[in-house]
């Protein structure tokens, strides 16, 4: 079964290769392509769920080397739930991009990025080598930039260029912690490494750490290193913010820095009260700099860092209650912020501008009225308005501060929820008015635009009931034994011959 996990990583290689060599003018040859990929993966995602439960975690032996030695690629509870996110969500998008990215030249080559950037994703959920993290990140990081930039406007290349040195800076601290942590350890391999440590923290471990923290951090635009995201969010194709948002910062940034405090170096109160403050500091942060916004995609790109505070909050607790609450949030904001971007793409795509005050006269709830009713799904489900799966996530996520004794925090998560949901109101009540004094032609969305956020409206609604039965046990139980549990994940190399 662990000759499943590098497809993960080759499909998408494969069909970024096929695309840039032999699909020339034919975009439907591209589509199809695109769609066959990241519907296997998202297939062999599910699969791997039902494998994590049943078998536990599977591990990859490239070229047939044994661990330490060789590179391995690791199927764990909390690789698997990413995988399952980055994969299923990539395959709406793609069927997105159908319609949407017929609107520019070189359609082809925006799949080659996108795959790229998909294998990049990935491999960095996937591996167990520090170093091919970093390998894979670069991937995945380089595609993004080039996707930032694909409309090639002033605007565009602006935000792209601001992107790619912001997020070197963050490769720079990565690898430097990365050569930090080897020169110590004289290891690569991260259960080996976490074996190695032991659980200790000295001077030279603490340094490495928060390298990491900056590096993953900026990655997953946390405060105060989210300066990037606001412009890079709202200059790329819709396709690709939605990317950005509901799968980049959290493959590269969170899974990344979890992956690394929890089963590499261990939680400690000196990883976790920052983590924890600077959640709550990026809850209020991206929030009130969101309600001031009338531009909707950086609105929008604001609320990922309001957001993104909630996963880094529940997660920093390390209490049972408070991993569940922020890997599900993870899930769910996956789900809602793709959709929200998709959305934005749409109303843009139909009337040819993005700034609230432009479109309130346009009457769009009237001629648009599936996009209005997608976008009123997404905008109570980040809001935490129940019975949408935002609202179960974040109430987890408050319980678990209250259990645990942090009342502060609760505090300030209940307040940047009721400032989401005025924010939202804000952008419902002027994207969708149903007064129009100008009286313009406007079409709804093409059907492949549309049935991919038919497709997200619906996971938004379908994931609160299926967290309210036992399928929580199977979907999300995995992933938090993994970092509860997480001094286990030093000793996955020692079973590795038992291992089908």
């Amino acid at each position: 079964m662990s000759q499943l996990i590098p497809l993960f990583i080759v499909l998408p290689l494969l069909g970024a290769f096929l695309n840039s060599l032999f699909v020339r003018k034919n975009t439907k040859v591209s589509d199809i392509l695109s769609l066959l990929i990241t519907f296997s993966l998202s297939v062999i995602s599910f699969l791997s769920l039902f494998l994590v439960n049943k078998y536990g975690v599977l591990i990859y032996k490239v070229g047939g080397w044994r661990p330490p030695l060789g590179i391995t690629l690791v199927l764990d509870g909390l690789s698997s739930l990413l995988l399952l996110t980055v994969c299923l969500v990539s395959f709406f998008i793609s069927l997105y991009s159908i319609n949407y990215m017929e609107k520019y030249t070189s359609k082809e080559k925006f799949y080659t990025l996108f795959l790229l950037m998909l294998a990049g994703m990935n491999g960095v959920v996937a591996t167990g080598d520090l170093f091919n993290l970093f390998v894979f990140l670069e991937l995945a990081s380089v595609a993004s930039y080039a996707l930032v930039a694909f409309g090639t406007e002033k605007e565009e290349l602006e935000a792209s260029f601001k992107y790619a040195i912001m997020s070197s800076v963050a490769s720079l601290f990565i690898l430097l912690g990365i050569g930090i942590i080897y020169s110590f350890t004289s290891t690569l391999n991260m259960a080996d490494i976490a074996k190695t440590l032991g659980g200790s923290l000295n001077k030279v471990v603490v340094f490495a750490g928060i390298l990491f923290f900056m590096g993953f951090g900026l990655k997953a635009s946390i405060v105060p290193f989210h300066a990037w995201l606001p412009d890079a969010h709202p200059s790329a194709p819709a396709p690709i913010s939605a990317s950005l948002s509901g799968l980049l910062i959290k493959s590269l940034g969170i899974y990344s820095l979890v992956r690394v405090i929890y089963n590499v170096l261990g939680l400690k109160e000196l990883f976790s009260l920052p983590l924890m403050f600077l959640g709550t500091v990026s809850i209020m942060v991206g929030v009130v700099l969101a309600i001031g916004q009338w531009d909707f995609k950086r609105l929008l790109a604001y609320h990922s860092i309001s957001q993104v505070g909630y996963i880094i909050l529940g997660i920093g607790l390390g209490t049972p209650l408070g991993i569940l609450g922020g890997l599900f949030h993870l899930f769910n904001h996956s789900l809602f912020k793709s959709l929200l971007f998709l959305n934005s793409g749409a109303v843009e795509y139909s009337t040819g501008s993005r700034q609230l005050l432009k479109i309130k006269d346009l009457g769009l709830r009237s001629k648009m009225p599936f996009t209005s009713l997608t976008t009123l799904i997404a905008s109570l489900s980040i809001s935490g308005i129940p019975p949408f799966n935002g609202f179960f996530s974040k109430l987890i996520v408050i319980f678990s501060c209250i259990k645990a004794g942090f009342f502060g925090y609760a505090f300030w998560a209940i307040v940047g929820s009721i400032l989401t949901l005025a924010s939202f109101m804000k952008v419902y009540r002027y994207s969708f008015s149903t007064e129009h004094t100008e009286n313009r032609e406007i079409k709804e969305a093409p059907f492949f635009m549309k049935l991919a956020m038919l497709s997200l409206s619906l996971l938004c609604i379908l994931s609160s009931f299926l967290f309210l039965n036992k399928f929580s046990n199977f979907f999300l139980g995995p992933a938090q034994k993994t970092l509860l549990e997480a001094k286990n994940y030093s000793t996955i190399n020692d079973f590795v011959e038992n291992v089908r």
